[in-house]
């Protein structure tokens, strides 16, 4: 399941700790992997931040609570386009390392 959080630009340092804390937990975050991207960035709100990850239903349920006093899922149409701007992102990034390692072959 892909979720999308965001919050204002001024908490993204609050969901950064909560992000990276306990990084060795079983069900931390940095196990899971997430990406966070200014608002600018994505052609979204620039006042806000945007959290993306992919993780089972259990573990965004949990992350929900986790997030709730700093960030909210995103709506609906916006989850969309940056669930779609980041694996675009990383598909380019996929081919831009395959065609390094074709040109050592």
């Amino acid at each position: 399941m892909y979720r999308v959080y965001e919050c204002d630009s001024s908490k993204k340092k609050d969901v950064e700790k909560i992000l990276e804390a306990d990084p060795y937990a079983t069900d931390s975050f940095a196990r899971i992997g997430y990406k966070v991207k200014d608002g600018l960035v994505l052609g979204e709100d620039k006042a806000k931040s945007y959290i993306y990850m992919s993780a089972p239903d259990d573990f965004i349920k949990k992350a929900d609570e986790k997030l709730k006093d700093v960030a909210k899922p995103a709506p609906a149409e916006v989850e969309k386009r940056v669930i779609e701007k980041i694996q675009k992102e990383e598909e380019s990034v996929a081919e831009g390392v395959a065609s390094i390692g074709n040109m050592f072959d």
